[in-house]
């Protein structure tokens, strides 16, 4: 079941991330770049509103082995949604299985789980359309450099994903979505007025 999970959330990703990240990069410049920020925020908002509507009717306790065909196509889409700039991936995946009632402890594993195939996938896609940016980029760094961005966020990430799993079996959960909303929001207003962020 997690082999089918990965290939058609994978498979869903890649066709919609590729077609998202060829627009964005011809299409969306300056501070434009702020609008799919705000947007995240309102949904994560949303997202908390609605986590704490369906646990005051019922806990979620769905896994993945009760997902259908349609559930991992949705949830493919949410990744792929995150090559916008500014759209969290690990968010967007993770909010669309709180909303389809997957426990929070699943919802965050199944979502680092995809994350493995989808970095790779991003990775491929960048080195084919970007091939110039990358090259220039690759040049200036050394391999003590690389071996110590490889740690750190290896490091950062472990701590993040154990802080996460925490987080997201208790009822802090849509709490830490209501915070993330408004630093999303807070960011974009700030990338589309001001050009930074």
């Amino acid at each position: 079941m997690l082999l089918k999970f990965l290939l058609i959330a994978t498979a869903v990703t890649a066709v919609l991330g590729v077609a998202i990240y060829k627009a964005v990069s011809e299409f969306i410049t300056g501070p434009a770049l702020g609008i799919p920020m705000i947007f995240l925020g309102c949904v994560l908002i949303g997202d908390g509103i609605l986590i704490i509507l369906a646990r005051g009717r019922r806990v979620p306790t769905k896994g993945l082995s009760d997902l259908k065909n349609r559930d991992i196509f949705a949830i493919g889409v949410a990744q792929g949604i995150a090559a916008f700039p500014g759209v969290s991936r690990s968010g967007a995946t993770v909010s669309t299985m709180l909303l389809m009632g997957i426990n929070p402890e699943d919802s965050f594993r199944l979502s680092f789980l995809a994350l493995i195939p989808a970095s790779i996938g991003a990775a491929g896609a960048t080195l084919l359309l970007t091939k110039t940016s990358i090259g220039s980029a690759v040049d200036t760094l050394t391999p003590p450099v690389i071996l110590l961005a490889i740690l750190v966020a290896i490091a950062v990430g472990l701590v993040s994903i154990r802080t996460l799993l925490r987080v997201a079996g208790s009822k802090r959960i849509a709490l830490l979505t209501f915070v993330l909303g408004v630093i999303a929001i807070f960011s974009g207003i700030t990338s589309y007025y001001f050009g930074v962020g």
